[in-house]
C-alpha cells in the first residue's frame, strides 16, 4: 500500500471480535461498499483444531473479496483479510505475517497481536474496531492503536451480545466512537474517505511483535525482559510474569511470550485453580480407596493397629474430599 499522505483517509480497518462475532462481522462487511478504499483484517476467536469458513461467510454476506492469507502476503486495498485458526495475524513493513507464537489473552490468533502489529506498522491511517466479546482481548491493542493517532471504535456494549470486551476497552482507552452495529459500516467508511494527518505520534514505545522464537531480540541476547516482575506466574507455562509498570492499560507477559490483560489473566488463573482443585480431590478419593484397601487387608490378617490406623486415614480423606467436592459443584459458578 501506498505510504500515508494527508489525501488518504484512514485505509487499514482492524477489527476484533469473540462471542457473538460471527452475526456481528457480517453486520458490518454487509454494509461496506464494494469501492472501499481500505485494507480490512479480521480476528474472530476461534478453536485451533477446527476448519475455518469465516471468510466464505463473509465473501458471501458483503461485496468484498475475503480469505486467509498467505504468510507475506502483500496488503491491498478493497480485501478482507481473515486470521486462520491457531495462527496470530500480525503486520511488518506493510505485509502479512502470520504466526505460532504464544498464545496471548489465552487465544492464537489473538487481536491485541493484530492492533498492535498494525499500529505499528501504519500508524495514523489505522482504526481499530472492538465488537461483542468476552473479557478484555482487544484492550491493550487498542491502546496502541491511539498512541500511534489511529481510531478507536467500539461497539456499544449495550447492543453487544456480550458485552466484556467493548466494556474493557471503553473503561480502558479513549475511545472515539461508541455505536451500536447498525451505525459501525457507515462510520468506517466515512473514516476511510475523511483526510488525515500526514504523521501520527512516535510509535516507537509500543511493544514489538516477537519473533517466530516468542522473544524480542533484547530478550533473545539476555539484555532486557518484558518488564518488572510482578510476582505471579503465568498460567500456562510457569514462568514468571512481567509487568510494565509506565503502560496503561496494565499488561502482563512472560518471557516465552505469553500476555495477558487483567481479566483475561484472572479466567486462566480460575481455570488453573480449579484443575489444581479437582486433581487434589482425585488424589484424596484414590488415597480414601487404598487406605480402605489397606485397612480390610490388615484385618484378614488379624492386624488391629494396622487395620485402625488405615481405618482412620480413609476416614480422613473421605471427609476432605467430600468437603471438596461440595466447594468445587456449589462453587462452579463463580469459577466461570
Amino acid at each position: 500500500m501506498d505510504p500515508p499522505s494527508t489525501k488518504n483517509g484512514h485505509d487499514i480497518l482492524a477489527i476484533g471480535a469473540s462471542a457473538g462475532g460471527v452475526q456481528a462481522l457480517c453486520d458490518v462487511i454487509e454494509h461496506l461498499p464494494p469501492n472501499l478504499p481500505a485494507a480490512v483484517f479480521v480476528v474472530l476467536h476461534t478453536s485451533p483444531h477446527g476448519v475455518s469458513v469465516l471468510p466464505t461467510i463473509l465473501q458471501r454476506t458483503g461485496c468484498l473479496p475475503a480469505s486467509h492469507p498467505q504468510d507475506g502476503e502483500a496488503v491491498e486495498p478493497g480485501r478482507i483479510y481473515v486470521a486462520p485458526p491457531d495462527r496470530h495475524l500480525a503486520i511488518r513493513k506493510g505485509r502479512i505475517h502470520l504466526s505460532r507464537n504464544a498464545r496471548e489473552n489465552g487465544h492464537r490468533p489473538a487481536i491485541d497481536v493484530l492492533f498492535r502489529t498494525a499500529a505499528r506498522s501504519f500508524g495514523s491511517r489505522v482504526v481499530g474496531v472492538v465488537l461483542t466479546g468476552n473479557l478484555d482481548d482487544g484492550t491493550v491493542g487498542l491502546a496502541a492503536v491511539k498512541q500511534c493517532g489511529g481510531l478507536a471504535v467500539v461497539q456499544d456494549p449495550a447492543d453487544a451480545d456480550y458485552p466484556g470486551m467493548p466494556e474493557s476497552a471503553i473503561a480502558n482507552v479513549e475511545v472515539d466512537f461508541v455505536l451500536p452495529l447498525a451505525d459501525i459500516a457507515a462510520a468506517l467508511d466515512r473514516l476511510v474517505r475523511e483526510p488525515r494527518p500526514a504523521e501520527g505520534p512516535d510509535c516507537n514505545d509500543v511493544e514489538e511483535e516477537p519473533d517466530d522464537m516468542g522473544t524480542s531480540k533484547e530478550e533473545a541476547e539476555g539484555s532486557a525482559t518484558p518488564g518488572v516482575s510482578s510476582g505471579l506466574t503465568c498460567p500456562e507455562c510457569g514462568g514468571a510474569l512481567f509487568e510494565k509498570h509506565d503502560t496503561q492499560p496494565l499488561h502482563f507477559r512472560c518471557r516465552t511470550g505469553h500476555a495477558y490483560s487483567p481479566e483475561s489473566l484472572l479466567a486462566k488463573q480460575s481455570d488453573a485453580l480449579e484443575a489444581a482443585l479437582w486433581a487434589a480431590l482425585r488424589s484424596l478419593e484414590e488415597n480414601t480407596a487404598l487406605a480402605k484397601r489397606l485397612e480390610r487387608r490388615s484385618h484378614e490378617y488379624g492386624n488391629s493397629l494396622a487395620s485402625a490406623r488405615y481405618e482412620r486415614r480413609a476416614h480422613d480423606a473421605e471427609k476432605h474430599a467430600k468437603g471438596l467436592r461440595s466447594m468445587l459443584v456449589q462453587g462452579g459458578a463463580e469459577m466461570d
